[in-house]
């Protein structure tokens, strides 16, 4: 039986495939516009479908194509209109527009007529294109379900392979016996030792799995799964080798090497008004700052140029902590308490807000905006604690022996990048200034004020797009004065260089060399001298 409503439809819409052939044209430039079709055709994609004419704020009475539509939306219920309420019955529409919304009335058609066989010719292939589209649409949206395997968490990984080797001069080594002369320890009495040296080619690993889970869509729960073996590597920092060369993504449980352990563990919560709340048992202050000021490296190598040129202020300390942070459009506060031995209930060992906690209070002001940014920080660093990271970047060694030294750490670092990559490079600069004082009288010669710096260059685009090429000079935290009459020995520059091919999207190798004028610093033998040249491959793989 024929209906004389779907008929006038049809009709309309090969009147209007007749009226303008220019479009199958115009359809053909346009035809993976998936948005213009939605937009048209899906009316979840524009509005909920309408139940009545009165609800498109644009329709009258009047207009000639009222009664037709009313049809239409009583009956059939295939007409949607625009996000604003309105049907815009004046708008032109190109023939992949109507195969949509032909589409979209066939499902709810019973008998299919003469002329609406017409009509579906007429659109076949347009038809066919859109529901081809659409079937691999839910195809892809079935196997992303299927391969999921958490609603609320995403999974990122991080493998990195080092190839790496050192050499060493200077008069402090003893040739024959190929070790290091270690001048007596001022605080112990200990006689002069040999240590060897680290010089054999290694083959290291670090690997990071971090796992992100968000509740309501703006909160984070952030686990960071971790193993490495840099332990007896000269680059991962033992305290035999040389704690100034340690990479950035040097690591190694406790348990051991090829361990992989709970390396961070924490909960942020933003609280409205620009605040954040971030708390954990295992937090690292860098994970409580709502601005880092540096933009160096892209690609990192040696820890001490991390730290923003205040190795002492940005110690990056982990353990049981909490903080809080405040973000306008371009200014920040962040306030943060981190205990490195916030686990141990022992007091005289560990704990929170003990004289062993190992901890940093921090309160940090930032101004950041699209090309630079400026921060200065405070922070209240107890030492005498080998878990204390930002101790390993002191080359004076009473602070790392005296359980009672406190240091107030101050910093100043800032950042500038161009706008696109050219020959200007990005410049990241810091400067820290500290002092430390102890709750007994100390040794003449212990450590009393101290400073350091640092200063990053990074061209993007070197090359070939998307490598990069980066260098950086700097000192760590060197002694300037000392208690009693002693003099400071403790001077030193540390250089890196790197260059970063973009092997894919996931995978980059970086080339890099360094080079340690004084690594010891103040425990140097007296009147002799000992450097370090390094060279490292590292190949990155993020998935």
């Amino acid at each position: 039986m024929a209906q004389p409503l779907l008929h006038r439809f049809a009709r309309g819409l090969l009147l209007a495939a007749a009226l303008v052939p220019a479009a199958a044209a115009t359809a053909a430039a346009a035809e993976h516009n998936l948005e213009a079709l939605a937009r048209y055709g899906d009316p979840a994609a524009s509005k909920e479908q309408v139940a009545r004419i009165s609800q498109f704020s644009d329709l009258r009475p009047t207009d000639w194509a009222y009664q037709a539509l009313s049809n239409l939306i009583e009956r059939y219920g295939c007409v949607a209109g625009y996000a604003n309420g309105s049907f815009k019955g004046g708008q032109a529409i190109s023939r992949y527009e109507a195969a949509a919304l032909l589409n979209a009335c066939l499902d709810r058609v019973t008998e299919v007529t003469d002329e609406l066989k017409k009509l579906i010719k007429e659109f076949e292939q347009e038809l066919a294109i859109l529901r081809g589209r659409v079937d691999g649409l839910e195809a892809r949206l079935g196997e992303l379900e299927a391969s999921r395997f958490s609603p609320t968490t995403k999974l990122s990984g991080l493998a990195t392979f080092v190839v790496g080797a050192n050499s060493f001069s200077g008069s402090a080594i003893d040739t024959a016996a190929n070790s290091l002369r270690r001048r007596p320890d001022e605080l112990s009495g200990l006689p002069r030792s040999a240590v060897t040296l680290p010089n054999a080619t290694n083959f290291t690993y670090d690997l990071q799995l971090t796992l992100n889970t968000s509740f309501n869509g703006k909160d984070l729960l952030s686990t960071v799964l971790r193993g490495g073996n840099f332990g007896s590597s000269v680059f991962g920092g033992e305290p035999d080798a040389l704690p100034l060369s340690q990479l950035e993504i040097a690591f190694q449980e406790d348990a051991g090497p090829n361990v992989v352990g709970i390396d961070k563990l924490f909960y942020q919560l933003p609280l409205g008004a620009g605040f954040t709340v971030t708390l954990g048992p295992r937090v690292g202050q860098e994970n409580m700052l709502a601005l880092w000021p540096s933009v160096y490296p892209a690609d990192t190598i040696l820890n001490v140029f991390t730290v923003n040129g205040a190795p002492a202020a940005y110690n990056k300390n982990l353990g049981s902590g909490a903080g809080l942070w405040w973000q306008g459009k371009n200014l920040s506060i962040s306030a943060n308490y981190v205990a490195a031995n916030g686990d141990n209930g022992n007091s005289s060992q560990g704990g929170i807000a003990t004289k062993a906690s190992g901890a940093t209070g921090t309160i940090q002001v930032g101004y950041s905006s699209q090309q630079w940014g400026l921060a200065a920080i405070w922070s209240y660093v107890q030492s005498g604690n080998a878990s204390l990271p930002g101790a390993t970047l002191f080359t004076h060694s009473a602070i790392d022996l005296n359980s009672e030294a406190r240091t107030n750490a101050f910093g100043l670092s800032g950042y500038w990048q161009p706008r696109a990559s050219g020959w200007a490079p990005s410049l990241s600069l810091g400067w820290g200034i500290n002092t430390t004082t102890y709750g007994a009288p100390q040794p003449a010669g212990s450590l009393a004020n101290s400073q350091s710096w640092m200063l990053g260059l990074q061209w993007n685009d070197v090359l070939v797009k998307g490598n990069d090429f980066g260098m950086a000079v700097g000192q760590p935290v060197f002694a300037t004065s000392l208690t009693g009459s002693a003099t400071p020995d403790d001077g030193g520059l540390i250089w890196e260089w790197w260059y970063k091919f973009q092997i894919t999207d996931n995978i980059t190798v970086t080339p890099a060399l360094i080079y340690l004028s004084r690594p010891l610093g103040q425990t140097t033998p007296t009147s002799e001298s000992f450097s370090q040249f390094g060279g490292l491959i590292k190949t990155s793989f993020k998935f």
